[in-house]
């Protein structure tokens, strides 16, 4: 009996990957991937390596969750090593605990490898802490999908009651109806809000505004998925060093700083 691992890719750049989510790619006999993992991290599989690839887009899925359980169970049954790649964190929005609880029934080995999660590197990325001592002391990670298309099972009421920063995935294509459930639970229309697309990427694209804006923003700027939205006065903070990081690449470039 062979063993499978979860590894989680990380956020996007793939140096952001684990030392040990590396190691395991580095071994595997089989590697499952999905859509937003780097390429560059395929690259380090062995020669010999079956890389699969089995990613979602949005109403169109190249597999079936259940067809990707019974590969992973099929190969490792057959005493391969077998890994299988996802963007971010195996347990944040990425079905992980489906596949080991089909792994778990069949009684095969496996390992659940943490990566670093978009909700933390995407923000971190625009300068943009996840927590502040503070602005914002508790933050929720959100989905902005669900099986049946708008968020509508999403608590926003007792998050807004609760909860200081608010990190929503998949969300850009129900930003209105996102924003106009916020703003209906009771978060003001003023507070800051930042879209990221392919954070940590080098096609990175960012956005800022408040809830009254950002959907404006947004379209104008033609943000798609996948980005992270962040919803929270933290978003002052990223704004702030980025403002100064700025004025002081200006004053190094110009020609009085050069004269010295």
């Amino acid at each position: 009996m062979g063993k499978i691992y979860l590894v989680g890719a990380g956020p996007g750049d793939p140096e952001l990957i684990t030392v040990k989510g590396l190691s395991c790619i580095k071994q595997a006999d089989v590697i499952l991937y999905d859509r937003l993992v780097a390429p560059q991290l395929l690259q380090e599989a062995k020669r010999e390596a079956n890389l699969i690839y089995c990613g979602k887009l949005p109403k169109l899925h190249v597999m079936k969750q259940e067809t990707i359980n019974d590969i992973l169970i099929t190969y490792a049954e057959q005493g391969k090593t077998v890994v299988r790649l996802k963007g971010g964190d195996p347990f944040v929005f990425g079905r992980g605990a489906e596949e080991v609880q089909a792994i778990v029934t069949r009684g095969i080995d496996y390992e659940v490898v943490p990566g670093i999660t978009s909700g933390i590197a995407a923000p971190a990325s625009m300068n943009i802490p996840i927590t502040h001592r503070d602005l914002g002391r508790s933050f929720a990670l959100v989905t902005g999908h669900s099986k049946h298309g708008e968020p509508q099972d999403v608590k926003w009421n007792q998050l807004v009651d609760t909860v200081d920063t608010i990190a929503i995935y998949m969300g850009v294509r129900h930003l209105p109806a996102i924003v106009k459930a916020i703003v209906h639970a009771g978060k003001l229309a003023d507070t800051p809000v930042a879209v990221i697309q392919e954070g940590t990427t080098s096609h990175q694209k960012a956005v800022t505004g408040t809830l009254s804006t950002i959907v404006e923003i947004v379209e104008k700027e033609h943000i798609q998925n996948p980005a992270m939205i962040i919803i929270g006065e933290v978003v002052r903070i990223g704004e702030e060093i980025n403002h100064l990081t700025e004025l002081q690449q200006r004053m190094y470039r110009s020609p009085v700083a050069e004269a010295f």
